[in-house]
């Protein structure tokens, strides 16, 4: 398949980083096609343009500036965000990356009368989120209700491409770690994602 992994982290040696490049080596060693949008190295602007925003409902879509993003989503069969949890939320480059590349015309249509929205998305297959948490589990799950989860389950993937399977992966205390946790956790990665067929 052809898969996009999303990087969303500011450091080059962050856990984040090592999870993407772990998830990256094993879609390539099973044959898949993996292209990378690493966001903070290419200095991805999270900003949507005036020009952006006035076309949401006037259409068409002016992404010319997010040209490149918007057809590396459009070819994805299969998407792995590797992203930190910051305040319970995406950071905010992620955010505008969802903003401005998930658009009307691309990952979806605006129905009339402003009612449900018509997924656009047909060949997404498979996406896996893969956060971090400085918080433990009970917080994100008992408290909070798991927002980031329930935003792209429902809000993002089930709306633009209902037919796609999702599934989160969230590594809590991400601070205070032991390696033996690490490789666990990339464990439960790599089992997810072998179970992508080709």
């Amino acid at each position: 398949m052809n898969c996009l992994i999303v990087k969303t982290h500011p450091l080059s040696d962050s856990l984040s980083a090592s999870l993407a490049q772990q998830a990256i080596d094993l879609l390539q060693s099973v044959g898949h096609d993996v292209d990378v949008e690493d966001l903070y190295t290419n200095r991805f602007d999270a900003s949507l343009t005036e020009n952006e925003r006035r076309s949401y409902y006037a259409g068409p879509y002016c992404g010319k500036q997010v040209a490149p993003q918007i057809e590396r989503l459009l070819q994805a069969e299969a998407i792995v965000l590797v992203f930190p949890t910051w305040w319970f939320g995406f950071p905010a480059i992620l955010k505008g990356w969802f903003d401005r590349v998930w658009a009307p015309g691309v990952a979806y249509e605006h129905a009339d009368e402003y009612g449900r929205i018509k997924p656009r998305l047909t060949k997404l297959r498979h996406m896996l989120a893969i956060t971090s948490l400085g918080s433990p589990w009970w917080v994100d799950r008992l408290v909070l209700r798991q927002p980031v989860r329930r935003v792209l389950k429902t809000a993002i993937v089930g709306t633009c491409a209902p037919q796609c399977s999702f599934d989160i992966l969230s590594l809590y205390k991400s601070e205070q770690l032991t390696p033996a946790q690490v490789k666990r956790f990339g464990e439960r990665m790599e089992r997810v994602l072998r179970r992508w067929q080709v």
